[in-house]
Parts: C-alpha cells; sequence; structure tokens
C-alpha cells in the first residue's frame, strides 16, 4: 500500500536545476537506498519527502497521520538545551508518551556518548551525528528516512544498526555508501541521474546487473533511431512535400527524431597519476605510544612499512585510530617512541575532516594552488583537465567553492591530495561522503597506485577491496596484525573465540579435517539418497510437533520479559554499566523473537498443507 507519493517536484539550488520533475511512489514495505554521484539531489530529495524542504514545483502527498522520523545530514542542535532534551524533545514531537528516558541513555551509551546531560557545544561532528541517528531510531514512525546513517559509525554499530534496520517494520527510504549495508537492508533501488530517479526492485547487488540493462537498451534504442534519422533524412533531402496525411506524418516523424534528446554518456571520475619515487627507507614506527587525559590510545607500537604495503586499520570510535595516523603524518607527537620518514616518502593524507576550505576560493583556483599541472601515464595533464576528470564542469570551476555540496567538496579535496603525486596515500575513512560511483573509481585507483596505502575505515566493503592487512585496536591500548581483508579478520576472531570457548589450542588443522568430513559426509550422503525411496510427509513430526504445541507460549513468555525490561530501563536511567547490560539483553530478545515468530509461521504453513492432503 502506498504511503507517500512524491508528483512531479522539481527543484533548483542557485539556478542549478538538482531535482527534474521526478515522481516516487513509496509504499509500506518499501526500503528504499537512494543512490547517485555527489551533487545530484539526493539529500535534497530526502529533505523534500521529510518535509524540510519546499520543493520548486510539484507536491508530497502522504496518508493522513503518517509519521515520519528524519536524520538529515548534517543535524541540528539547540545549543541552549542540553544534549538529552534535544534528543527528548525530538522523540516526544514524534507521538511518543511512554517515558524512555532509560533507554535513550542505553542508546546513547551504545553510540559512545556517556554523559547525554552535556551540551551539544562540546561534541564533535561525529558525534552530533551519532546522537540525532538515536533519536530518529526512537522516534515512533511509519516512514524512516536516513541520510548518511553509517558515516562516524564503527563496524560494530554499523551491523548493529544493520540489523534493526532488517528488523524495522515500516517503511524505509535511506542514502549510504556502504555497499555491504545496502545489500543486507533495503529492496529497492532509486538512482538519481542528471536530475531524473530509475526505480530498481532489487538491493544493491541486483541494481548493478538492473543498470547495465537498461544502459544496453537505451543504447539499442538509440542505434535505432539514429538509423531511422538517417534515411528520414534522406528522404526529406529528396524534396518531400506535404501534399498528404501519410507524408505529413512522415515529417512530423522527421522532426521528433531531429529533436531528440540524446542519451548522456555517464560521467566517470577518472584518477591517473605518477606518484613520486620511493626509495629504499619508507617509513618506521619505533615504540611509539600516545594517550591522553591518563587514558593510554596505543603503546609500545612498531613497525617497518613496506613499499607496497595496503594496510587497513579498524577499531571502535575513540580508541585512537586517526591519532596514530596523525601521528605518522607529524601533526601530534608520540609520548614515546619516534616515527622515521624515508627522505623520498611523500605522504598524501587524506583527513577525516575537510581542511580547512576558502569558501570564498574558486574551485580551480584551490586546485591550482598545489600545481598546474599534474604528470600521468598519459602525459602532462592541466589542473582545468583534472577538475573535469573529477566531474567539476568549467561552470563549477569557476563558481565559489561555497556553492558545492559537501559530497563534491570531499571530492575536491581528495583531487587535491592526489594533485600533490604522493607515494604514500592516507586515507582517514575515505567513504564518508563520497558516492559509490567515486569509491569505485578510487579503488581502481588503489590497485594499481605503486606506494604504501593506509586507511581506517569503517566500509566493510572497501576494506575488503583494497587492503591485504589489518591494524585491528583490541584492549589496554593494543595493535594486532592480521592478514587478508576485514572479512578476513572476522572470521579469524571468530574461530579464535570459538576455540577459546571450547579450549581448543589450534583450529587450522581441526577447521580443515572437519571441512573434509563434511565433504565426505555430503558426498556419502548424495550416492545414499540415489538409492532411497523418499515417501511424502503427510504429518509433522514428533519433534516439530512438540514444537508447535509450546512455541506460542515460548514467544508469549519472551514478550513478557521484554516489557519487564523495558520498565526495568526506565527506572536504572543513572547507572550506565546496568542501562547497557539490560538494553543488551532486551536486543538479544527482540532477535530471538522475531526468530521464533518465524518458525511459528513455517510450521503453521506445515499444519495447514497436511490439512490439505
Amino acid at each position: 500500500m502506498n504511503i507517500l507519493n512524491v508528483e512531479n517536484v522539481s527543484k533548483s539550488y542557485m539556478s542549478k536545476p538538482v531535482l527534474n520533475n521526478v515522481s516516487v511512489g513509496i509504499s509500506d514495505t518499501d526500503k528504499i537506498g537512494v543512490v547517485g554521484i555527489n551533487g545530484t539531489g539526493k539529500s535534497t530529495l530526502l529533505a523534500i519527502v521529510a518535509g524540510t524542504v519546499e520543493p520548486d514545483a510539484g507536491q508530497v502527498v502522504m496518508n493522513n497521520n503518517l509519521r515520519i522520523s528524519y536524520l538529515p545530514q548534517n543535524p541540528v542542535f539547540d545549543m541552549e538545551k542540553s544534549l538529552l532534551e534535544n534528543i527528548t524533545d525530538r522523540i516526544y514531537a514524534g507521538g511518543d508518551h511512554w517515558d524512555k528516558m532509560g533507554e535513550i541513555k542505553a542508546n546513547l551509551a551504545k553510540f559512545g556518548i556517556d554523559d547525554p546531560e552535556c551540551s551539544p557545544k562540546i561534541l564533535s561532528g561525529g558525534q552530533k551525528k551519532r546522537a540525532a541517528l538515536v533519536a530518529a531510531l526512537m522516534t515512533q514512525s511509519d516512514l524512516l528516512i536516513l541520510d548518511e546513517p553509517t558515516n562516524h559509525l564503527d563496524s560494530q554499530m554499523i551491523e548493529w544498526l544493520e540489523d534493526f534496520l532488517k528488523r524495522f517494520k515500516g517503511a524505509l527510504l535511506m542514502i549510504t555508501h556502504d555497499r555491504y549495508f545496502l545489500d543486507e537492508v533495503t529492496n529497492r533501488i532509486l538512482e538519481i541521474d542528471k536530475g531524473n530517479t530509475y526505480r530498481y526492485e532489487a538491493n544493491y547487488s541486483g541494481f548493478l546487473e538492473l543498470k547495465e540493462q537498461r544502459l544496453e537498451y537505451e543504447q539499442a534504442a538509440e542505434r535505432k533511431a539514429a538509423a531511422l534519422y538517417r534515411k528520414d533524412l534522406a528522404w526529406m533531402l529528396r524534396g518531400a512535400r506535404a501534399r498528404s496525411t501519410k507524408q505529413k506524418a512522415h515529417i512530423e516523424r522527421f522532426e521528433t527524431l531531429r529533436d531528440r534528446q540524446l542519451p548522456e554518456e555517464e560521467r566517470f571520475v577518472t584518477l591517473s597519476s605518477l606518484p613520486s619515487r620511493m626509495g629504499n627507507k619508507t617509513i618506521i614506527l619505533d615504540n611509539i605510544s600516545k594517550g591522553y587525559d591518563g587514558r593510554m590510545l596505543f603503546k609500545g607500537f612498531s613497525y617497518t612499512f613496506g613499499k607496497l604495503d595496503r594496510i587497513g586499520v579498524i577499531g571502535p570510535n575513540g580508541c585512537g585510530k586517526s591519532t596514530l595516523l596523525k601521528c605518522i603524518v607529524g601533526s601530534v607527537t608520540p609520548d614515546t617512541g619516534s616515527v622515521e620518514i624515508g627522505q623520498t616518502i611523500k605522504i598524501g593524507y587524506f583527513g577525516q575532516e575537510n581542511e580547512a576550505l576558502d569558501e570564498n576560493k574558486r574551485v580551480l583556483d584551490y586546485i591550482k594552488d598545489v600545481a598546474e599541472f599534474i604528470r600521468t601515464p598519459d602525459g602532462l595533464v592541466s589542473a582545468t583537465m583534472m577538475c573535469e576528470r573529477f566531474l567539476f564542469t568549467p561552470d563549477m570551476q569557476y563558481a565559489p567553492i561555497a556553492k558545492l555540496s559537501g559530497g563534491e567538496k570531499r571530492r575536491l579535496y581528495l583531487l587535491r591530495v592526489l594533485m600533490e603525486a604522493p607515494n604514500v596515500i592516507i586515507l582517514d575513512e575515505p567513504t564518508n561522503d563520497l558516492d559509490i560511483q567515486t569509491l569505485r573509481i578510487l579503488e581502481d585507483y588503489l590497485d594499481s597506485f605503486p606506494g604504501i596505502i593506509l586507511t581506517v575505515s569503517h566500509d566493510r566493503y572497501f576494506l575488503d577491496r583494497v587492503v591485504t592487512r589489518i591494524f585491528s585496536f583490541e584492549e589496554n591500548g593494543s595493535l594486532k596484525q592480521s592478514e587478508g581483508g576485514y572479512s578476513d579478520y572476522v572470521l579469524r576472531k571468530k574461530a579464535i573465540a570459538e576455540d577459546a570457548d571450547k579450549g581448543v589450542p589450534d583450529k587450522g588443522s581441526k577447521a580443515r579435517n572437519r571441512q573434509s568430513d563434511q565433504d565426505n559426509d555430503a558426498s556419502g550422503g548424495l550416492s545414499k539418497n540415489k538409492n532411497r525411496t523418499v515417501r511424502e510427509k503427510t504429518k509433522l513430526s514428533y519433534a516439530e510437533q512438540k514444537e508447535y504445541d509450546n512455541i506460542e507460549s515460548e514467544i508469549e513468555e519472551l514478550e513478557n520479559r521484554c516489557r519487564e525490561l523495558e520498565k526495568e530501563i526506565s527506572v536504572s536511567s543513572t547507572d550506565y554499566t546496568r542501562l547497557m547490560q539490560l538494553q543488551n539483553e532486551k536486543d538479544e530478545l527482540e532477535t530471538t523473537i522475531e526468530k521464533k515468530m518465524e518458525r511459528y509461521i513455517e510450521l503453521q504453513e506445515m499444519v495447514d498443507s497436511f490439512a490439505k492432503k
């Protein structure tokens, strides 16, 4: 059932068209991911649907009493109120009248904010975004609108949010550049391209295939139209006259073909440069340590970088990942130890926050401050040409930086870093605010980059795609190395934890033997099945019947326990440790209830099918 319709909406900023006559319908079961290059109007569309931005033309029609919860790209807080007051104002404005103070505090703690009574003035941009996310998720809604919810979340938080949204019963409209997240959470993709929208009934992986089919169809249709136009042009040149209805129709067809809008080729960010030469001495970290206010971030860490190292740094927010990078680039001094940089090393540092951009400076001048030309495999390329390769049109190049969107500013900052022709690239959260298309091209560029890559990222796909070694921040400020990408790290950590529970010292050989046994069992089972007569099942087995008889009461008990936990959370609002324990137990219970419900439906369908036989 449709709950909201965007009808013929258009929007321009500073005479630049962003959305052009866009129409979109949202049903109560849609979980829509919005994709497109930066500056195409993704955030504008979400703001229009949420009602915080008015379109220049068109309208948004929604069901009566539709409840919307909205996380904007850059949340705004009332600085005269505490953080907790800001959040409760938003939640209760959404129509929730239950006392959720304890749950709010527990969720803030889960997202790394331990002082809910603090002023928003002291919070970083990432902390504000996480606090606003808590408010958006806890506000009762039929339509949840999230603009870049995974930015500033660590991997554990992203996985928790992924599970929450998969269980969310309402509709979802979301922008994110996390491709694993899109695949797991969405069932629809809405692409915005050159002011138009294209809807795909699939998750992100399906969207890639369907988009390729759409582009191939458009190209085939254009080839057919071009051939027909050439044929009609020849007919016109022979001196056609509109003496009959048939000839008039022919002339009209020619004019339609002549004036048709040609499909635009997709614009891609193109990255290419020649890095500076690298000598034998690279970067040497010797027993470095760093802490703040009595808290040790990392200690006694030593490492010598190889010339082709591809390293990803992971860990929870606030553990010291960005500080480690800053120690390497020299903007922070370690408390102990030393950082030695080889004479030929030239570092390009892409920070988590854009460097202080002069909003009044023109885009082209900002790049020319680094270099007028850059040497690439194709020869010398001017700053103007590099801007065009990064999708900055001539008009945009002579416009002030202030006119760019947040994502376009990140792309501009990345271009400036690469214009320096570094042989070491250090990236701190590069996936924040870069669109998926730019990320894919950046990944391709890094594949062939003949130097050192060191990146902090919570984007699991990006890490799997780019790095071959992981530095993970563990407890007590220790940094551990793990070979492979992020998925390899997770599997290895899970295997170690399982072995520790079982008291098994070495998993490797046992895992291989177990896999071999499973393969043998599978092949043996297949051969046995060939000679066995399979009888049609006519009733539940004894175990299934017992499970079916008890499952409703089990679900009821779990739901009762959930309600008890909600009461305990509401009265434990000052004990943050207890709050976290209660909230974690409640999350686990809700997951169990969801699985029990799915099993109950499965058993009921079996019972119904047997009754029909």
